[in-house]
């Protein structure tokens, strides 16, 4: 049978010139390239730092920024109408507009106050036109209810004369009812400012108590500093001052579920989440505003509370209790770290 001129033929001279290739730079013998695999990347994992703990700030409590807040806007309001009061019998435009305006200037002062400790531009801008519009027509027409009240105790309890006692704290009484009327106007504002019904109704009880107070001290006031513009000033300090430190203390006390900041710029302050939804990020539009981070993304992550347990979802790098996540349901306790920024999460124990 011929031989078939396709078969290989190998040789013993063909198997003694075979050259091994010399062993790799690590030691080892040179392995194929190993397949490519699609559909993975191999990644490292993000690394933790915890943040460096601060000392809170404690301009940064909500009743220490907001009764600041409701003192500066009644004074400011005082100062623009004292010169146009007349004390007395006769009237001037000071007489019909300082009240509003003090309700009105309260009102831009707590809307505007978490805007600057937050250092959201946009917040102060957005919030206090707002607050401006609806606290001159609602500081009129609640100083229309609250005279309406005032002017009904008075004849209540002194007669149609309406001869008043500065001294009697049956009078002072009366005017802490109907300045309660005007703690009313700065709750409510507040709220409407925070596009939220449940931070409407914590503003209108802190309200009401605090404009109560200060109405309930202003007589006593002008007694001891013998009445005149001074007097007023001082009364309608403690109007606005106990005004927006009631607001603060009512709101903490009431809050379901917040977080309080432990490290970061902000430090001692909480966010009380009063959405279904938070977002977090470094754009000013999110709820809460984390300014001074580069790595943190323009929408970092959400807080979602529509679901049966409170939700983290998170589009950036996050850690919940030093591992990193991109979705956790929290529990009262997790301590989230967003850039330089740590937050504790807490939520008001239930009864079962």
């Amino acid at each position: 049978m011929p031989d078939d001129p396709n078969k290989i033929r190998i040789t013993l001279d063909d198997l003694q010139n075979v050259v091994i290739p010399p062993p790799d730079s690590n030691g080892g013998t040179p392995q194929a390239a190993p397949q490519r695999q699609w559909g993975t990347v191999n990644v490292a994992p993000p690394t933790y730092v915890p943040s460096a703990a601060q000392g809170a700030n404690f301009f940064l409590n909500a009743w220490v920024y907001l009764g600041i807040a409701g003192l500066a806007g009644s004074v400011f309001a005082w100062v623009v109408c004292e010169p146009a009061f007349v004390d007395g019998r006769g009237r001037d435009w000071g007489n019909y507009w300082m009240i509003p305006l003090i309700v009105t200037f309260m009102c831009v002062g707590f809307a505007i106050s978490e805007g600057a400790v937050e250092r959201s531009f946009r917040k102060i801008v957005i919030r206090g036109i707002v607050a401006l519009i609806l606290g001159c027509i609602l500081g009129f027409v609640f100083d229309y209810i609250a005279n309406i009240i005032y002017n009904f105790g008075i004849h209540l309890f002194f007669g149609s004369s309406g001869d008043v006692d500065p001294k009697n704290p049956v009078g002072w009484i009366n005017r802490a009812f109907a300045w309660a009327v005007f703690g009313v106007t700065g709750g409510l504002v507040y709220g409407m400012v925070g596009r939220s019904w449940k931070k409407c109704l914590y503003g209108i009880i802190g309200g009401i108590i605090g404009a109560g107070f200060g109405g309930l001290l202003f007589d006593p006031i002008c007694s001891l500093t013998h009445g005149g513009g001074a007097s007023r000033c001082i009364g309608f300090m403690f109007l606005g001052a106990s005004t927006g430190i009631a607001i603060g203390l009512v709101e903490s006390a009431l809050k379901d579920r917040w977080l309080y900041v432990s490290a970061g710029p902000l430090a001692g302050k909480q966010f009380i989440l009063y959405k279904p939804v938070t977002r977090f990020g470094r754009d000013q539009v999110n709820e809460i505003y984390l300014f001074k981070d580069l790595t943190i993304l323009p929408q970092h992550a959400i807080i979602d509370l529509k679901a049966s347990r409170p939700l983290l979802k998170a589009q950036g790098t996050t850690f919940v209790n030093g591992q990193p996540t991109s979705q956790y349901g929290l529990r009262s306790g997790d301590v989230i770290q967003i850039g330089r920024y740590s937050f504790q999460y807490q939520e008001k124990q239930r009864s079962v």
